[in-house]
């Protein structure tokens, strides 16, 4: 078997029968080596036409070679070295070069021009509520209403303050008989004197709060006859006389309406001589002084 000593050693090329012994000269420039067992998927005739056929390649490849130097060559006279697009002519005919490597990228273009304005759209859907706006300025108040329909009835209210009441009043009584004439009947036994307007030490009611007042008096007869009088601001205002009968207790009273003004003061007295002072008290016998505020003045 015979091995190429060219561009390729390494493949084998099965001769037949024409194979070199070992160590002779191989007309067909191959290294004789030991023959051994032929590939059994090649053919002979196969390796032949494949052989043929590089050949025939690499011959195309230089004599391509070779042209491009000629089609580039400058005729015009220009510069040596320039390459300049090759005429249409004689070179057009021969077979394509390799293709070379792709060139690098280019700068970005400039922005192109405005596009015209594209159609109206359709009405988008409706936004998202925005917050709320400052409150604006108070408005013109508006024409009156109609009056409402009347509201439910509001609960019961807690119980207000009492207006002021004024009271003067007194009741008082006699606890020993009266033996002086023309000074005021010291009544003593007190009944009633809440707002303490009449003076026991005097005998006198003092007025502190004016008004219309009703005034009263019964007194009890004994021994002798009885003449007394009211008196307001030392002015007889009222007269009681009673005759005494003998083995006989007799009564007496008056009443009257005054009307008074602060600082007045109204008192009982015997009335003339000592011949008629027969008012008389004792536990089982009561004369009494009575008086008291019926309305007071407003103004």
């Amino acid at each position: 078997m015979c091995l190429p000593t060219g561009p390729w050693p390494s493949l084998h090329w099965p001769m037949g029968k024409d194979d070199c012994e070992v160590g002779t000269a191989c007309p067909h420039k191959y290294q004789a080596v030991e023959a051994g067992p032929s590939p059994p998927h090649f053919h002979s005739d196969c390796f032949r036409s494949l052989a043929e056929g590089l050949r025939m390649l690499l011959l195309g490849a230089v004599l391509l070679l070779l042209a491009l130097p000629i089609c580039g060559q400058d005729t015009t006279g220009e510069e040596p070295g320039v390459l300049l697009p090759l005429p249409k002519g004689a070179c057009t005919g021969w077979m394509a070069g390799i293709p070379g490597h792709p060139g690098h990228n280019g700068t970005p273009g400039r922005d192109g021009r405005d596009g015209t304005p594209g159609e109206k759209g359709e009405k988008g859907d409706p936004g998202l509520t925005g917050p709320k706006g400052d409150t604006g300025e108070t408005g013109v108040t508006g024409a009156e209403g109609p009056r409402g329909f009347p509201g439910v009835q509001g609960r019961k209210g807690e119980p207000g303050e009492s207006t002021y009441v004024y009271r003067s009043a007194f009741s008082v009584g006699l606890e020993t008989r009266v033996t002086v004439p023309n000074v005021p009947i010291r009544f003593t036994k007190i009944f009633y004197n809440l707002q303490n307007h009449y003076d026991g030490s005097t005998g006198k009611f003092h007025c502190n709060i004016p008004g219309l007042y009703y005034f009263s008096y019964h007194i009890t007869v004994y021994m002798k006859d009885v003449k007394v009088s009211l008196f307001k601001k030392d002015k007889a205002m009222l007269f009681t006389y009673d005759q005494y009968q003998e083995k006989n207790v007799d009564q007496a009273s008056g009443s009257v309406l005054l009307h008074l003004e602060v600082g007045d003061q109204v008192w009982l007295q015997v009335y003339g001589e000592g011949e008629h002072n027969g008012l008389y008290a004792d536990n089982v016998n009561d004369s009494t002084f009575t008086g008291f505020l019926l309305y007071h003045d407003t103004n």
